[in-house]
């Protein structure tokens, strides 16, 4: 059975031209004696919006690797698929993130929770679980609860796998199954009842993304309750610490952060939980790289900057047509959004700080940030008058590219303090 790196990492790379940037943001991590293994990553929606095949994620990351001549293990991500929808996927990935929300929450019948139970009589009762922050304690009626909830999906789940590996070969495939989107957060008995489940159906799974307290709206930081959320990451470690032990599932499995990318102000509280644990992570990001080039081609001036003022005029002109898909994971305050007019007289430097993820810049701009990033059909529909500029811009885009992961994610998540010395020019900016 194949084996994710103990830390692992997944990039959006929307338009198939900055996976070489990207690695070699990955390279400096290897540099410092650390290895995250890259997951390029890329889901059904994605593909179809852009007119893209899967072929061309791995297609990017086979070219990146040759040409830095890259020695670690990565991996590309056929992200949030289903059935109906992962067939194409299959001969260029290797990692699947298994998506079973819509099947959350369908009550399964009563004799296939009986069975379970039947199966699992030491989920009743009371259970000391090493650096839980409490023991569990649950009822029968608070096993079948769970059951019922939660059963149906980790038989889809399995269903899922199963197709894969029949297709691929079990030996091909690392699997992921998402849990994260309900209303609710899994409670620690909850998610270890879904582990206990995917056991019994022999899913080997790799990672285990549950659901968290809190906002994770795509390429901004995260809003919630933080302590909330540092007890419910540890809860969530013991648990599958727990469960490995006692369920026999994959020794490296690990707990996935779905972030939507950008989640600053939770990486000190993972890295802390990270090093008392001695457990790996995985963290899935947005395609928020789409907004470093957006950011580079500000700065580059020229068509590069005229195009970025036409996609905000044109994303403003249809803000309800972009934000209608992703309506669950952006707060934009259309009031606060300025005009068209105001962002076409701003200089490069200007609209780029707007962009740029920096949140003790004066000029960035939340709001402007989330409308540019569920705005990337725009760049789709530009077609080669953009790649040409990504291509003519590559320098300048890289940099911003490979700063914005390095200083940004990989230093406060995975370096010390005297590592993570910020790279000149990001630091500046």
């Amino acid at each position: 059975m194949p084996t994710l790196s103990k830390f692992s990492f997944g990039v959006g790379d929307r338009f198939a031209h900055q996976a070489k940037a990207q690695l070699a943001a990955f390279q400096r991590l290897q540099r410092a004696s650390i290895t995250v293994a890259p997951v390029w990553n890329k889901s059904n929606r994605e593909h179809s919006f852009i007119g893209s095949h899967p072929d061309s994620v791995r297609a990017a990351a086979v070219a990146a690797v040759a040409a830095l001549g890259y020695e670690g293990p990565w991996h590309t991500d056929a992200d949030h698929i289903r059935l109906e929808t992962v067939d194409r996927f299959i001969p260029s990935c290797d990692f699947f993130t298994i998506d079973v929300a819509e099947s959350i929450g369908k009550p399964a019948p009563k004799e296939q929770v009986d069975a379970f139970i039947a199966r699992h009589p030491e989920l009743i009762g009371r259970q000391e679980i090493a650096k839980l922050s409490k023991p569990l304690v649950t009822t029968r009626a608070d096993v079948e609860s769970a059951a019922a909830k939660y059963l149906l999906a980790t038989a889809e789940a399995a269903r899922i796998y199963r197709h894969i590996c029949d297709k691929k070969g079990e030996a091909n495939v690392l699997a992921e199954v998402s849990m994260d989107e309900t209303d609710l957060p899994q409670t620690p008995p909850e998610l270890l009842i879904i582990l206990a489940a995917l056991a019994d159906e022999k899913v080997r799974v790799q990672t285990i993304a549950p659901k968290f307290t809190g906002r994770f709206n795509k390429g901004v930081d995260y809003v919630g309750d933080l302590v909330a959320f540092e007890r419910e990451f540890n809860d969530d470690l013991a648990v599958i610490a727990h469960a490995v032990a006692k369920y026999d599932l994959p020794p490296s499995l690990k707990l996935s952060l779905h972030s939507g990318s950008d989640k600053f102000s939770l990486y000190p509280i993972i890295q802390r939980a990270l090093k008392a644990t001695g457990a790996g992570i995985h963290i899935k990001t947005a395609g928020t790289n789409w907004l470093e080039e957006l950011v580079g081609l500000s700065e580059a001036g020229g068509e590069g900057l005229a195009l970025v003022k036409s996609f905000y005029a044109d994303a403003l002109a249809k803000i309800d047509e972009f934000c209608a898909p992703y309506a669950t994971v952006i707060d934009i305050d259309k009031a606060k959004l300025p005009s068209a007019a105001t962002v076409n007289g701003w200089s490069g430097p200007r609209l780029a700080s707007a962009i740029r993820h920096i949140q003790s810049n004066p000029d960035f701009d939340a709001n402007v940030r989330q409308l540019l990033h569920v705005s990337f059909k725009l760049a789709a529909k530009a077609g080669d008058k953009y790649l040409n500029l990504l291509k003519a811009n590559e320098a300048i885009i890289a940099k911003n590219v490979g700063d914005n992961l390095y200083d940004r994610h990989f230093a406060p998540l995975f370096l010390n303090e005297a590592q993570a010395q910020p790279t000149k020019a990001a630091s500046n900016r």
